[in-house]
């Protein structure tokens, strides 16, 4: 297995790429690549490269004696680890949008949610603050997110990475995203012991291997939603479904609603 790694544009000049310290840490002293061996990079949109990593020099002591070096030089500076591109490898996209909207859960535990959200395909990830949202998440959350994403990514032989965005309120993000931008887009606001159609069966009625539309999933905070945010969510275009009789964490919500939607939508590609 080839391994891979998600660079940034300006990493690339040229025929060179230039590594960062993380990025040559895990592909010298932890894969213990050599010079020559290849690996995969790629930037997140659908584009991947073939590269090889190059020898990169190591600078010996200096054979003088202390008593001879003078205070006023420094040792050259190290030079960054490259890698040769060998060859450019294009993919299209053409997987309909998969969006999760999702309040943000206590402590760590919204890494697992964008991990494995990122193992099954989706596309954008908006976190939201609710009514009773606990966790108000910074903005450095969101750079950790993002790495996590690049990382999921690789593990899972995507080739893309999700766009996570900026935290909004529920409501902000009703009135950001309005169903005018994309009218064939199913939207779906999972709701904790509804008697509502269960999400699977939702599905199932209103996609086609003649018509894959773009679907949003709306996963509520611990607590779940309020009356009024399911309310202006349908009024947004959402259809309120159930998950199921049992109440699942946020965390299991999130993950159980995105697996019923990428198995009904690769089953018909």
């Amino acid at each position: 297995m080839v391994q891979r790694i998600t660079i940034a544009a300006e990493q690339c000049s040229g025929s060179t790429l230039t590594l960062t310290a993380d990025q040559a840490h895990y592909l010298i002293d932890v894969l213990r690549l050599q010079a020559g061996d290849r690996f995969i990079a790629q930037d997140g949109t659908g584009t991947q490269w073939i590269a090889a990593l190059k020898a990169t020099p190591k600078h010996s002591p200096s054979k003088s004696s202390p008593s001879q070096s003078s205070p006023s030089k420094s040792s050259p500076p190290k030079q960054q680890p490259q890698a040769d591109i060998l060859e450019t490898i294009q993919h299209a996209i053409t997987t309909a949008p998969l969006r999760l909207i999702a309040a943000p859960t206590k402590g760590n535990s919204f890494d697992q949610v964008i991990r494995q959200a990122t193992e099954l395909g989706v596309t954008h990830i908006h976190p939201v603050v609710t009514e009773r949202t606990v966790l108000k998440p910074s903005s450095n959350r969101r750079l950790r997110w993002q790495r996590i994403a690049a990382e999921a990514s690789e593990q899972s032989e995507r080739v893309t990475v999700p766009q996570i965005f900026e935290p909004l309120s529920f409501l902000e993000y009703l009135a950001h995203f309005p169903l005018e931008e994309d009218p064939t887009e199913i939207r779906y606001i999972c709701g904790a012991r509804t008697n509502n159609s269960h999400l699977l069966a939702a599905i199932q009625a209103q996609i086609s291997s003649e018509h894959l539309p773009g679907i949003t999933l709306a996963i509520g905070p611990e607590g779940g939603w309020t009356s009024r945010e399911i309310s202006d969510a349908i009024c947004n275009g959402y259809e309120e479904v159930s998950l199921g009789p049992v109440i699942l964490r946020a965390v299991t919500a999130s993950i159980t609603a995105l697996s019923l939607v990428t198995a009904a939508r690769n089953l018909l590609i």
